[in-house]
């Protein structure tokens, strides 16, 4: 039986043909991808065929189930699929409860998202979780309904269709390793349900988990050592994370199907990208770390070719903070067409604290270039912590002990450094190591909170690069009036133990009543931002990804080109030093000899004699070919 005969039975008799046919000419283009991952997921076994021909009903009735204006909306962005590479594209994040209090409230927001110029909001964990053990939202209860401090599902379609309306995509975690243990199918496991057992790693005794535990590294020790944990009964449960948050068993095919289901239930509601969470961990051989496996990479493929049928506009983003190498591996059209990018970001932070550039410059040249159809996430920091996740041989070839400088980094950014600005708080703090990473929000972190002379020029430098350097840039919302830490963390059960609270403040409505007035900090930080993004979307150089190097001959200055299609670059200079630096006249030299600045309403720049920038400054040059 042909695939269209078979999936006809589940056609609706409001389908029209052009739907239909629409459907099942993208479900026979996947199937061929689909069938072979699933055998080398599963193997050739009746349970993985019979499961695959579920998925594909569930598909079929997903679709169906698809309002009308997201099938719209997929085939606009089947007509322009390089829509999230614009120049406009500006995207934002927050928790719910701390920015706005709900969801109802979130969406009166929605005029200033559009003042600001987002058109990509990242809202932060926000489905049923345990009021305690919810490790911030990350440890799920269920996918399909909304914690009801923050509203409803209904809530979140309307926010979903709001903000559509306005230009600006939705976008949610997917939190896929792991549910909490008070999710439906983790309390089925634990009552002894032989379906739902197989759907976590579950163990009788100790076997099984001390072998896995001879190769496979702790995470958090301080909530529970090694990878497993004790049930009440004496069995035993895979949590790579917390205790209460339980390791989905892959292995499992009904396990892929019940997920697939969740993330087109999600897609459906209107959510356009979904942050894949913990993709390294999701695959577990035993023998192995347990981490960035092929099957991962397999699984996430997919996933994805799942959603190209039934949702096919929907993106994915992949987290995965591991070794810049693997990184990038998670990247590809048919996998995750959007990453983070962690060492851009750790690198920019590390170039301000010693002023020098060579680990930043180095980076864009070796490995800021993606395959074609993908972007990254540029940010200055997110909801976590910073960890230095540059790779030890990169730092060697530039003089540096890999160790020894993130053991300065930290030093520097938690204040434990002579004349350090940062005023960060150590996160898995180890004094006797000097390991540990960094919380903290942007202001803090580069010497707002200090009362330093520089912050506010380091806020608005690392930002322009998150803005200029390709991909989709990202502001944790309250950072852009210069939100400070907020100390109040240590008063609040469940948050005290956890520094990363300390980056993670309330709405910060002082801030944001001052960032009309320049004279203000907080306006300074706002109208030097806005201006910022106001030229990028003004800006056709600097959509896509493409970056071609610049070498500058100055350690202190960072340098790099974005390549136009009219025969026009932007060259970017920024100085991270805390005094004035010269790109001498031979440096320049390539260059025509007059250039125009764009942050400057379009000034002439004469570059014959050489380019001076001032403590914390940079410039967006646009100059045309020969």
């Amino acid at each position: 039986m042909s695939l269209g005969t078979r999936l006809d039975a589940l056609r609706r008799p409001d389908t029209s043909e052009d739907d239909w046919a629409g459907f099942l000419l993208r479900a026979e283009a996947e199937l061929p991808r689909l069938t072979g991952l699933f055998r080398d997921i599963y193997g050739d076994g009746p349970e993985a065929g019979r499961e695959l021909e579920l998925l594909l009903d569930d598909a079929a009735v997903s679709w169906q189930d698809r309002p009308a204006e997201l099938r719209a909306l997929d085939a606009d962005r089947a007509e322009q699929p390089d829509w999230f590479q614009s120049n406009r594209m500006l995207g934002g994040v927050c928790y719910v409860d701390l920015y706005a209090g709900d969801l109802e409230r979130l969406r009166a927001r929605i005029p200033y998202f559009r003042e600001l110029g987002l058109t990509y909001l990242h809202l932060m964990p926000l489905f049923l979780a345990p009021e305690e053990n919810s490790d911030g939202g990350y440890a799920v209860s269920s996918y399909r309904d909304v914690n009801p401090a923050l509203g409803t599902m209904a809530d979140l379609r309307r926010l979903a269709g709001e903000l559509r309306e306005s230009g600006i995509s939705l976008v949610v975690d997917f939190i896929f390793n792991h549910t909490s243990n008070e999710h439906e199918w983790a309390r089925r496991a634990r009552a002894g349900d032989p379906e739902f057992e197989g759907f976590y790693w579950i163990f009788p005794d100790r076997e099984g988990p001390d072998a896995y535990e001879r190769t496979v590294r702790e995470i958090f020790p301080d909530d529970h050592p090694g990878s497993f944990v004790q049930l009440d009964d004496g069995r035993w449960v895979w949590a790579t994370f917390h205790s209460f948050q339980w390791d989905l068993n892959y292995r499992n095919p009904a396990v892929f199907r019940a997920m697939a289901r969740e993330m087109l239930f999600l897609a459906n509601q209107g959510v356009d990208v979904l942050r894949m969470d913990a993709v390294a961990f999701i695959w577990k051989e035993l023998g192995t770390t347990c981490e960035s496996l092929p099957q991962a990479h397999w699984l996430l493929q997919a996933f994805n070719a799942v959603c190209r049928i039934a949702a096919p506009s929907l993106l994915f983003k992949s987290e995965a903070i591991v070794h810049p190498d693997e990184v990038i591996q998670y990247i590809d059209p048919h996998e995750c067409q959007l990453s983070y990018n962690p060492l851009q970001m750790a690198l920019i932070w590390s170039s301000l604290a010693t002023r020098d550039v060579g680990l930043l410059s180095q980076a864009l040249e070796r490995r800021h270039a993606l395959p074609e159809g993908t972007a990254w996430v540029n940010y200055v920091r997110s909801h976590d912590d910073i960890g230095w996740t540059f790779a030890d041989e990169d730092a060697a070839e530039l003089g540096l002990d890999g160790h020894a400088h993130r053991r300065f980094l930290n030093s520097f950014f938690v204040n434990r450094f002579p004349g350090s600005y940062a005023r960060g708080v150590p996160f898995q703090d180890n004094p006797r190591t000097g390991d540990c990473r960094i919380s903290g929000t942007t202001a803090s972190l580069a010497g707002l909170e200090a009362g330093d002379d520089g912050a506010i020029g380091r806020i608005l430098l690392a930002h322009s690069i998150a803005l200029s350097t390709g991909g989709v840039p990202l502001l944790y919302l309250g950072d852009e009036v210069g939100q400070l830490n907020d100390y109040g963390y240590l008063d609040v059960p469940g948050h005290a133990e956890d520094s990363r609270w300390v980056g993670r403040p309330p709405y910060p409505a002082d801030r944001y009543a001052q960032r009309e007035d320049p004279s203000t900090d907080a306006g300074a930080v706002f109208q030097g931002l806005r201006a910022l993004i106001a030229a990028r979307a003004a800006t056709p150089e600097f959509a896509g990804g493409r970056l071609v190097p610049f070498a500058t001959n100055n350690r202190h200055v960072l340098g790099y080109q974005r390549p136009g299609d009219a025969g026009t670059a932007i060259v970017v200079f920024a100085n991270f030093a805390d005094d004035p630096q010269t790109v001498a006249p031979r440096t320049l030299s390539g260059l025509p000899a007059s250039a125009v600045d764009i942050l400057a309403g379009g000034t002439p720049v004469d570059l014959s004699g050489g380019l001076v920038l001032p403590a914390h400054t940079f410039r967006w040059l646009r100059v045309r070919a020969g």
